[in-house]
């Protein structure tokens, strides 16, 4: 019998979700739309409805579409002394952090609204049959595992920040004390919250009582959403960005998301060298890599710093004689935990989905009897290059998420994405190498190690052998060696269909999990 499809995402509930819409007759696109729902409930860090993200959609038998339903800055900016805007740091073990939350941190929200248009547009079930898996888990409770309760850990200032939260996530008999690995998280407000939501519809998120209890917690406890924010979301659909690597047709997020034009012009670049010199792991190789990502990391301050009205900036970056300027400046004698995670599947008719979502760290708040956490991204650093509080006015903001597809010339389907903040692009880049310029299976590509340079401090994962690891540095005196894979590198869940049939992997940095649906 032909499997249903495949499926890679970070948690074991999340692909179980897809797996039961699958084996039910559901589609790939019906199948991620239950993962996302899951991963709310198994990832709750990682993803919540009060966030946003993107998928890349590619029906067998239409063209590819990026579904936008990142959050969006509200309409109206409220004065900043009258914000709820308090930061919180958040310790890592080896190093610490400052995050910001509060009702002043919220941007609107477009996940739910993303769920119904996803599916007017592609679905086949009903949405709620495919609610009911992320149901079932919210009402019975997911038992922790390690890398989840690691997560909720160290965000634990952020989820014990007010008292709602702290009835969902804190142990019973400690208001600051976080669930811990094997204890089970059960979010019954939430299963109630999903089962109205889908025979309400989505004006109960963003006209009615939940759209109501957001407005009223922003007016009274400073933030800045009024109902004409909420009233006024739509999901954005773009056509992908679209390029040629090698002999690889590559589709990815486009403007005025970062993410993937960042890839993009890292790709243009590396098109111009000869990857033919590159041994797997080398100095050479990673000293061109780590360049690439410096020159990548100054076209996005460029970009920022100098935007140029009106132009086109997917034209712009990749204009060919714009790529030469940097790719002069390459030579190998030459010489930084976001909440987001990412799910890939493809089904048995080749559709195809690749969707990242975000909450950030969320705000520290959760509407009213929802059990939903709202996001906190006008107090995420990397979004706000510009400050906090500068943002413009009634604008999509822009992320670093590139849910991706590779169309090989046989016909070889790639789905994937990662989370990661400013690693998802180093960390796309490299599993792209290692697939197209190194032939690698999609296994090995993924659970290679990894670069990521920041700044001027080098990132370099364990696995790398020594002599190699002690060339690079010597260009990089600001550097950083981990011992082995961290999920500091990203998570890229990845699916893959050919004529031989399917393949997954889900990254373990990040708890990934692969499911073929047979």
């Amino acid at each position: 019998m032909k499997p249903k499809g495949i499926i890679a995402a970070g948690h074991d509930i999340t692909a179980e979700a897809a797996e039961h819409i699958l084996r039910a007759g559901g589609n790939a696109f019906d199948a991620i739309l239950a993962a996302h729902l899951a991963a709310c409930v198994a990832e709750p860090v990682l993803s919540s409805l009060g966030g946003g993200g993107f998928l890349l959609a590619k029906p067998y038998d239409r063209s590819a579409v990026i579904y936008d339903f990142f959050t969006h800055t509200p309409r109206k900016k409220r004065p900043s002394h009258e914000l709820d805007f308090r930061p919180i740091t958040v310790d890592f073990g080896t190093a610490q952090q400052e995050f910001h939350i509060g009702q002043g941190t919220v941007a609107t929200p477009g996940s739910v609204k993303a769920l119904f248009d996803i599916h007017r547009d592609l679905g086949c079930l009903a949405l709620q049959e495919i609610a009911q898996p992320a149901i079932h888990y919210a009402r019975e409770g997911v038992t922790l595992n390690p890398l989840q309760a690691y997560i909720l850990e160290i965000v634990g200032p952020i989820y014990s920040a007010t008292s709602q939260p702290q009835q969902i996530f804190c142990r019973k008999d400690s208001k600051d004390q976080m669930l811990s690995v094997g204890e089970k998280l059960v979010q019954k407000t939430f299963a109630d919250t999903l089962e109205t939501l889908f025979i309400e519809g989505e004006d109960l998120f963003y006209r009615g009582e939940i759209a109501q209890a957001i407005v009223h917690d922003c007016r009274e406890g400073g933030g800045h959403l009024e109902l004409s924010d909420l009233e006024n979301y739509r999901v954005i659909r773009r056509t992908p960005l679209d390029l040629r690597y090698r002999d690889i047709h590559v589709l990815t997020n486009p403007p005025p998301s970062s993410g993937g034009i960042l890839i993009a012009f890292a790709l243009k670049l590396l098109n111009g060298l000869d990857s033919a010199q590159w041994r797997l792991g080398d100095a050479y190789h990673l000293l061109e890599l780590a360049q690439i990502m410096n020159l990548t990391s100054k076209a996005r301050v460029d970009m920022l710093a100098n935007p140029a009205p009106g132009q086109d900036l997917t034209q712009h970056l990749l204009d060919e004689d714009y790529l030469q300027q940097y790719r002069q400046q390459i030579s190998a004698t030459a010489y930084a935990q976001r909440g987001t995670t990412h799910i890939s599947i493809i089904d048995a008719l080749g559709n195809v989905a690749s969707m990242t979502v975000s909450n950030g760290e969320g705000c520290g708040s959760i509407i009213p009897d929802t059990g939903i956490m709202l996001n906190n991204m006008l107090g995420e650093e990397d979004l706000n290059p510009g400050g906090f509080h500068q943002w413009t006015k009634n604008q999509r903001m822009s992320s670093m998420m590139a849910p991706s597809l590779l169309i090989d010339p046989v016909g070889r389907l790639t789905a994937l994405g990662s989370g990661g903040s400013n690693r998802i692009r180093s960390a796309l880049l490299q599993v792209f190498i290692n697939l197209i310029d190194f032939d690698m299976d999609l296994e090995a590509a993924v659970h290679s190690p990894r670069i990521h340079l920041e700044g001027n401090r080098l990132s370099v994962e364990g696995g790398f052998k020594k002599v190699e690891v002690e060339r690079l540095i010597q260009h990089y005196p600001n550097h950083e060696v981990w011992n082995e894979l961290n999920l500091f590198f990203g998570g890229v869940h990845s699916v893959a269909q050919d004529a031989a049939g399917f393949s997954g992997t889900g990254d373990h940095r990040r708890g990934g999990v692969s499911r073929l649906v047979d």
